[in-house]
């Protein structure tokens, strides 16, 4: 990936009212990341490859912050709780399916408590990305959900979904389907400090 169209994307960004930066490696960006949000701070966690990725966790729980995120919690109660706390923490991570060179910000989510904590709830929003999920355009965003971060994300779940098998989607009506609610952020919207980290690496779907 050019590191000039990361840049790019980062200023249109910028010009959308949101924050952006851009590292080179996960290391720099996990740094970054820690420094930034510091400590006794409670976090929420979105469920996301890329942050399971960068093993940032643990870093962020030892500099005496709470964390809550619903991928490690195995009851269906404790996983609504840790959601439902999410929504209402100092700071939410989560990554993001596709984000334009225009600074558009793309998502499609199962039940939706990733895309709406997002835009509304918690004091702080750091989205997290590498450069793979860089797409030209919307049209190509929603190329990439299809093709590539929903067949991936069904496949992983063990979802008995035809993308999970064919590897593409077909617009399924089967009630496993993760491909429910669907968000453009254009703008920052007006009641969250919103920050996408660009990382020069691929990671996640």
């Amino acid at each position: 990936m050019n590191k000039g169209l990361a840049i790019k994307v980062i200023e249109s960004l910028k010009s959308n009212n949101i924050g952006g930066r851009y590292f080179d490696t996960v290391e720099e960006s996990k740094k970054y990341l820690v420094d930034t949000i510091g400590n006794y701070k409670t976090i929420g966690f979105g469920g996301s490859m890329t942050l399971y990725n960068m093993n940032i966790y643990e870093d962020l729980k030892n500099n005496d912050n709470t964390i809550s995120w619903h991928w490690l919690e195995e009851s269906p109660e404790n996983r609504k709780k840790a959601i439902d706390v999410s929504a209402k923490a100092d700071v939410y991570l989560t990554s993001t399916n596709a984000i334009t060179v225009q600074g558009e910000i793309v998502n499609v989510d199962g039940i939706g408590n990733r895309v709406a904590t997002m835009i509304h709830g918690p004091k702080r929003v750091i989205i997290v990305c590498g450069v793979n999920k860089i797409s030209s355009d919307l049209i190509d965003a929603f190329k990439r959900v299809r093709r590539q971060a929903s067949p991936l994300n069904s496949k992983r779940l063990n979802r008995k979904t035809p993308c999970a098998v064919t590897g593409e989607c077909v617009d399924c009506n089967s009630l496993e389907r993760i491909c429910n609610v669907t968000t453009i952020i254009h703008k920052k919207p007006g009641m969250i400090d919103l920050e996408v980290v660009l990382i020069g690496e691929e990671l996640g779907y």
